[in-house]
Parts: structure tokens; sequence; C-alpha cells
């Protein structure tokens, strides 16, 4: 028996104001909630990213991170990071740490379905490597941070909106 998977529901301020069923809140409308995304390098400093499924509800086939997640009500971040980690990705991190502490969007893709997240950005070190979900990972590949951040400025449009911002954030983080 599968456990419904719950959003933690935030205010303006992202303060949590209740939650509910994560298969309901991703519409057309989708309600700002708790979220977080993970940048996975490994030991040679490669980076590791995805394309999602295509099956995904959102950005289905895109290229994107290496994983994202919401965590569920009072489970801490960490904890949250490392149950995604090992769901999407059948791998084990390690090393969590925060890139983007105050990352927020609202996207909306090609069939009008809106993502609208207060979520932190996270990188860790991979101690696996990946052995996908089907219906979360249909690619995934090492890549270096000069080979990703080319990709990314060359063709944003294959990639997903999130990932964008967090790589522009970033670039800029580093370049202050």
């Amino acid at each position: 028996m599968s456990v419904e998977e719950l959003v933690v529901l935030v205010d303006d301020s992202g303060a949590p104001i209740g939650s509910a069923p994560k298969l309901s809140v991703h519409t057309t409308d989708t309600p700002l909630h708790f979220a977080f995304s993970c940048h996975v390098t490994n030991a040679d400093g490669a980076v590791l990213i995805t394309r999602r499924a295509l099956s995904k509800k959102t950005w289905p086939g895109v290229w994107t991170n290496s994983f994202c997640g919401h965590p569920a009500p009072d489970e801490a971040i960490e904890a949250a990071i490392h149950r995604r980690a090992l769901q999407e990705l059948g791998m084990e991190i390690t090393n969590i740490r925060p890139l983007l502490p105050d990352f927020r969007y609202r996207a909306v893709d090609a069939s009008g379905i809106v993502e609208n997240e207060i979520c932190p950005v996270f990188a860790a070190e991979a101690v696996t490597d990946p052995n996908p979900a089907a219906n979360e990972v249909c690619e995934w590949q090492w890549v270096s941070p000069d080979k990703l951040r080319s990709a990314i400025d060359g063709a944003p449009f294959a990639f997903s909106p999130w990932l964008v911002w967090q790589h522009e954030q970033l670039v800029e983080q580093k370049l202050s």
C-alpha cells in the first residue's frame, strides 16, 4: 500500500499554513509550497544532471539538476534530501550543504501546469552512482561544471526553468 505524499503549503513569508496531497497541488493554479533542489557532484567534480521521465506531470523529458523534492510535514530538510536521493536516483549522498537558501520561483510548463515553490538549493556529494527510478528519470549524465554552464547558456530551452534560474544566481554569486 503506497502512502499519499503530502507537500507543505506556505504563505508568502514561507511560514507553513497546512499541507495537501502532492498529486492534487500541481495544477494551473498551484499554491505556494515548500520544496528543494539538489546538485550532486562526484569524486571527479562532475555534476549529475538528469532528464525527467516522459511520464512526469510537469516538464516531462526536460534536463534538470540532479533531483528535486518536497519535504513532508514535520520532516527535516536534510532527511527529505536523503530520502529523495534514494527514491528518485537510488543513490546515497553525503555532505549536504546550502547553495541558494532563499531560492524561490514560479514557472508554467507547456501544458499550463504551474510550479510555485520556495525551493532552497543544496549541493551534495555522491557516495554511489545513480540507479534511477524509471518513473522519475529517463536519462542521466555526469558533466563538468564548465560543460553544463555552456549547455545552459547555449540552449536554456532544453533545461528546466528552475535549473536555468539557479545557474544564473550561482554564476552571479561567484562574480560578486
